[in-house]
């Protein structure tokens, strides 16, 4: 949907994109605005647990396990300092983040080793 970089100007994005004011959507949705905004402006972390962030996918109108879906709880995860569960839940994919870590640093990587980390990616 969005090419922002942070989780709190992609939420506002969706809400945005439903055609909220930040009022409608939290009065419709029971949230409270004020920690709203702060979420939305960064001044919040995004939430950690599972439940609270298919909560927001939900009122935002993301479909489950599609693209955008999986662009909110990366973005998410990667706010917090965190892995996606998905992929710590993966052995085998957990095994070649090493090799993902060292080709985003720009250090070489066995070609070998890079092609088979894409095959696995494109899998999961």
């Amino acid at each position: 949907m969005s090419s922002t970089k942070r989780f709190g100007d992609h939420f506002k994005a969706r809400r945005m994109a439903l055609g909220k004011t930040l009022r409608q959507f939290c009065q419709e949705n029971g949230l409270d605005p004020g920690n709203t905004s702060r979420l939305e402006r960064g001044l919040l972390p995004p939430p950690q647990t599972r439940e609270k962030l298919e909560s927001y996918a939900g009122l935002l109108g993301l479909r489950r396990g599609s693209d955008e879906w999986y662009e909110f709880f990366d973005l998410a995860a990667a706010e917090t300092g965190r892995i996606p569960e998905e992929i710590l839940s993966d052995p085998e994919l957990l095994d070649k983040l090493p090799i993902l870590f060292r080709t985003l640093r720009g250090q070489r990587v066995p070609e070998d080793k890079l092609d088979e980390l894409i095959r696995r990616l494109r899998r999961s």
